[in-house]
């Protein structure tokens, strides 16, 4: 029970990676906020898991891109479970492939709002309630090789996500770790939707290891990120993409 009497935030906990990951924090004793967007479903079963198992969550709506729904699960959290310890800033998307050439502003400037100014809400929401901990971010292997085809905004956001890490490591040490992930091919619904099966069958033929990642091998990684056995790592990104970037 690594996190046992912890509280931790896990935002874009309804699917994927944050599902997974709140599960896995769940399962080590923390008391787990899941904020979601449009992923219900998921982020009830989440608790409805949490809960059967004898732990404690909730999950609530909110688009963290807007200051208000961002106080909203900061309170509640606090409110619920008296403290924040760990803040997992997972939320985020490329929401549509666009090259430069053809991209509107609103279409850069949303893309920057989910996967980077969110990022920044809840940080800065989250520390007035944070004397110790970790924050450990969600960026992108993207971040490292400017991602695929029409996805300049999105790597854009994500190396800056790797950025702020570093940043943000300098500025809220040592009491505060800040660590990211670099997920390259994980089996998830992003890919489903902005990654053609040709390309992921590609991949499994070329990785070292040869298969997409899983949402749990994400969350373990998190959860060592959260954790005490990660206590002399801050300001890392940390690649995790079966070996086909080495950086």
């Amino acid at each position: 029970m690594k996190l046992q009497g912890k509280t931790a935030i896990v935002t874009g906990g309804g699917r994927d990676i944050g599902m997974a990951v709140a599960l896995k924090l769940a399962s080590e004793g923390a008391s787990v906020a899941i904020n979601y967007f449009s992923s219900s479903t998921g982020a009830d079963e989440a608790v409805a898991q949490i809960t059967a198992a004898g732990g404690r969550a909730f999950a609530l709506q909110g688009d963290l891109t807007k200051q208000a729904d961002v106080d909203a699960l900061v309170e509640k959290t606090v409110a619920d479970f008296g403290s924040i310890d760990v803040l997992v800033n997972n939320a985020g998307g490329l929401i549509a492939r666009k090259t430069i050439s053809e991209m509107p502003l609103d279409h850069w400037n949303a893309v920057m709002d989910l996967n980077l100014t969110s990022t920044f809400l809840l940080t800065k929401a989250c520390l007035a309630h944070m004397k110790d901990g970790a924050i450990v971010n969600l960026a992108s292997q993207a971040g490292r090789d400017g991602g695929g085809p029409g996805a300049v905004a999105y790597a854009t956001a994500k190396g800056a996500v790797m950025t702020m890490t570093r940043g943000l490591a300098k500025e809220l040490g040592p009491n505060i770790r800040v660590n990211a992930l670099c997920p390259g091919m994980i089996d998830t619904d992003f890919h489903n939707v902005h990654t053609p099966d040709a390309g992921r069958r590609g991949f499994e033929a070329n990785a070292p290891l040869k298969r997409q990642g899983h949402t749990d091998d994400a969350a373990n990684l998190v959860l060592f990120l959260a954790c005490g056995d990660s206590g002399f790592i801050t300001g890392t990104n940390i690649d995790i993409n079966g070996g086909m970037l080495f950086s």
